[in-house]
């Protein structure tokens, strides 16, 4: 008999490739648990930030330490190259700047 668990998704993209690993782990895996079974699935030339990257459950931050549901979605965010906050921002000065003269 095998023993009860779940499976998993663990989803990573960047902007030439997308990535997607289904895995089976215990039913009381954390989320550290199932990215490090998709790891051990993925191909050696998957260049992944296995340790350093943020991770999420269907878009939502969560910690690695906590519990996927059977059927969840894991997934691995790269950094943003630019801050949208931060770009907006500087957008708007540029439209002050540009109606100030």
């Amino acid at each position: 008999m095998c023993p009860p668990g779940k499976r998993c998704w663990v989803a990573y993209a960047t902007p030439a490739r997308q990535y997607l690993w289904c895995v089976e782990v215990a039913e009381e895996a954390s989320v550290r648990e199932v990215l490090v079974a998709a790891r051990a699935s993925a191909a050696p030339d998957a260049v992944v930030p296995w340790e350093e990257a943020s991770v999420g459950i269907f878009g939502e931050p969560c910690s690695r330490d906590d519990i996927p549901r059977d059927g969840d979605r894991v997934e691995l965010y790269r950094q943003l190259a630019h801050d949208p906050k931060e770009a907006r921002r500087e957008r708007a000065r540029q439209l002050r700047r540009d109606r100030h003269r």
